[in-house]
This record gives structure tokens, sequence and C-alpha cells, in this order.
């Protein structure tokens, strides 16, 4: 992307706003307030120039009291020099530089202000004021000088001042700009390397990036593992299922292009055959359907619970299914919703088939999710507890049994780092207990 080019999206161009945002914002207020405290520093310091004249004056009045009338006569003369200015009361007596200052000042001579401004006549005065008493006479008096010279210069000063930041604030914008394009230059990196990705040149995202990205690098090979992974299984899957299916349906097509009549018995292997790869394909599909704990997709355990607990009381109307959920199992947990269905489901269904009269269900959160379902039914002896979730095997070859919906089970709960255990259940039947740990912040 070039320097110049504008788009409102774009982070480099939302952070150099911001920052020359901000660098505008703070030279403009350093700016103000370099002319506020510029006239004030030049105000206290005219001030206190004119506090030790002031004092000056008054100790040459002190010392000879015929000197006032030099004192201010020398005021007036000069004053087109130095801009200064006297006025003076001593007792009833006013007498000041110049007389129209008189009159303008007269009202100082009362307040109780040290420093005063004054515009008169277009001038602008610093006035300062100065009570004393001479001879047992009260008196005041007022020095002033012409601040308008001072206050021309201080707001060419400040002009100057306002320009110099203007070009450093547009130096800085500059600098901002090759910053932010330097700081850039990474995300750059991490596009290319998508693009080598997709391109087939590389694996994975390097994770050579700044400390910021690691998240995100770290994430994005997450994904691509569990791509790999899914991909790697799905091509597993298909070829057993190629493998297992391959026999069977030769053996069907063999018997169905034969000359020989399909008798009843012939009919029976040909239903089994047919059964076996439905069979087959079911349990591939199902497993197919695996996301994985980094599907990204939360899963609701309540509600998945209670609406299989309905659709097995419909499939299985002659037992009771019971559903009993811990408090605080009301939120969503980091498994996805069909991985979840499919646990609770294969092992609702194996106690729906061998159960007698009654299947009990508890969902909580502990640590994670647990579930335990239990039966009334024949139960499993202890040294067949632990093939259940074998592949393939049934506990009785003339009823459905655990077989490959446990299998199933067992890959689903190893996607997730769960355990399942298997005993003997207070009903009389077979426990199945389901433990998928988790931290719900990660929800």
């Amino acid at each position: 992307m070039s320097l110049l080019q504008i788009d409102r999206r774009s982070l480099r161009i939302r952070l150099l706003a911001w920052l020359s945002g901000i660098a505008l914002l703070v030279t403009g207020l350093t700016w103000l307030l370099h002319g506020i405290l510029l006239n004030d520093l030049a105000r206290d310091f005219l001030g206190e120039r004119l506090e030790r004249e002031a004092d000056h004056a008054i100790e040459q009045l002190r010392r000879d009291h015929l000197a006032t009338a030099r004192v201010l006569d020398s005021a007036s003369r000069g004053f087109e020099i130095f801009h200064h200015l006297y006025v003076l009361r001593l007792g009833d007596e006013v007498s000041a530089s110049h007389p129209r200052w008189q009159e303008a000042l007269l009202p100082l001579l009362s307040s109780d202000e040290s420093l005063a401004e004054v515009r008169e006549a277009g001038q602008h005065l610093l006035v300062f004021r100065q009570p004393f008493t001479l001879n047992d006479q009260q008196g005041v008096l007022l020095i002033g000088e012409d601040f308008s010279q001072v206050e021309a210069g201080l707001h060419r000063l400040h002009w100057w001042v306002g320009g110099i930041a203007a070009s450093l604030l547009l130096l800085l914008v500059v600098l901002n700009l090759l910053a932010v394009s330097r700081g850039m230059v990474p995300l750059s990196r991490l596009r290319h390397q998508l693009g080598e990705l997709q391109a087939g040149k590389r694996d994975r995202l390097s994770l050579d990036v700044p400390s910021e990205l690691d998240s995100l690098v770290g994430q994005l090979n997450r994904f691509m593992d569990e791509i790999d992974g899914r991909l790697q299984r799905s091509r597993e899957s298909v070829a057993n299922l190629s493998h297992a299916l391959k026999t069977p349906l030769a053996a069907v097509i063999q018997v169905l292009r034969g000359s020989r009549p399909i008798d009843a018995a012939r009919r029976q292997r040909l239903v089994e055959r047919l059964e076996e790869i439905h069979a087959q394909l079911d349990v591939d599909l199902r497993r197919s359907r695996i996301a994985g704990p980094n599907a990204g997709r939360l899963a609701d355990p309540c509600r998945d619970a209670n609406r299989l607990i309905e659709m097995f009381r419909t499939l299985y109307p002659a037992k009771r299914f019971t559903l009993e959920i811990a408090e605080g199992t009301g939120q969503r947990i980091p498994i996805e919703s069909q991985d979840l269905s499919e646990m609770i489901g294969i092992v609702l269904d194996n106690a729906g088939k061998w159960a007698n009269q009654e299947v009990h269900c508890e969902i909580g959160l502990q640590g994670g999710l647990t579930l335990r379902v239990e039966d009334d039914g024949p139960g499993v002896a202890e040294d067949d507890l632990a093939r259940l979730g074998e592949r393939g095997w049934r506990l009785d070859e003339a009823h459905p049994g655990y077989g490959l919906g446990l299998s199933i089970l067992n890959q689903l709960l190893k996607r997730y780092a769960g355990k399942v255990r298997f005993g003997h259940s207070a009903l009389g039947g077979l426990s199945v207990e389901i433990h998928v740990p988790f931290t719900l912040d990660a929800a």
C-alpha cells in the first residue's frame, strides 16, 4: 500500500490520524499556554521593575522633599523615551508627570490593587501603586509604563513560536508516518506468509513476529493444524470405508449378476451384507461429523439434553427417561453442539436399548462437563467392562448392544481430552460417566 493512499479502513491511516491528532492537540495547547504564560511573565517582570523604580523615587522624596518636582519633571520629559509616567498624591495634593495622566489614573490612587492595567488614548499602560508615609503625611505614588510596545513584541514572538511549532508539527507527522509504516512491516510480512501459505510454499506461519501478534499467529497455526487433522481423518475415513465396503459390495454384485435363483437363505445373506454396509456408512458419517474443540462453537447442554431426552422418549415409549440438571449448568460450554449431541445421544441410545424400564441422566459442570447415564438393564459383567468401546465388539450378538456407538464416543472424547468410565448402576444396570475438562472462562 502506498504511503499516500487513503483508505479509511487502513490501520496505518487510523494510527496516523490518531497520532497526528494528538500531536496537533498537544502542540496547539502548548502554543496557547505559551502565549498566556509569556504575557504573564512579561507583566510580572515589568511590575517588579516598576516596584524597584517606585522604591527609588520614594527614597529620593524622603531625602529631599524639593526633589519631587524635579522627579516628575524628569519623568515628563523622559516619557517619550522611556515610556514611564508618574502620578503622586501627598496629603491632599496630587501631581503628575503629565496633566492628562492625573485624571486618567486618579481612580487608582484609592485602589488596593498594587499592579493594574489601564487602556487610555490607544495606549496600554501597566501601572504600579506604592503607598508610603512622608513627614507624617500619607502618600501614594503611581508609576506606569507603556505596555503596548512590549505587548506587540510578545505578539510577534508568539507567532514566531507558532510558526516554529507548526513546522515541528509537520515534521512530527512525517516521522509518525515513517514510524507507523515501519511498525506495520511485521503485518506486511504476515500477509506475505499467508500468501505463501495459500500458494503451498510453506506449511505454517513463522512465529518471528512482535509479541502482540504471537496469539494471532498461534491461533492461525492451531486452526491450520485442525484443518490438516480433519483432512487426514477424512482421507483415513474414506480409505477405511472403501476397504470395508469393497468386499461386501463385491459379494452382493456377484450374487445379483449370477444366474442362480435367490432363495430365502441367500436373500437373508444379502440383507445382512447390505445392513453391514449401511451400518459402516452410518458409523463413518458420524465419525466424519466430529468437529473437535477448535471448531469455535459453543453448545447449550441443557437445551441439547432436553431435546435428546424428548426424542428418546418417543423412540422408546415403553421406557421412562428422566433428566437431572445440576444448578449452574444453564450456560454455554466450549463443545461443538453436534459433538455434544453425539456424546449424549450415544449413551442414551444404548441405555434405551438395554434398559428394562428406566433410564436416568445427570448433567453438571464441575471442572468441565460431567454426564452420567444409568439404566436398570441387565448390566455388564466386571470382566467385560474394560472391553466396552472397542470397535465392533458387541456384548450380545443377538442384540444391538454397546458396539460401534461407544467406539465413536471414545474417539469423540479423545478429541476433547475427555474420559469415559463404565461401572455398575444403582438401578441395577450399566452406569456410563463422561467427563470433558474445560474452563468456563474459555466459554
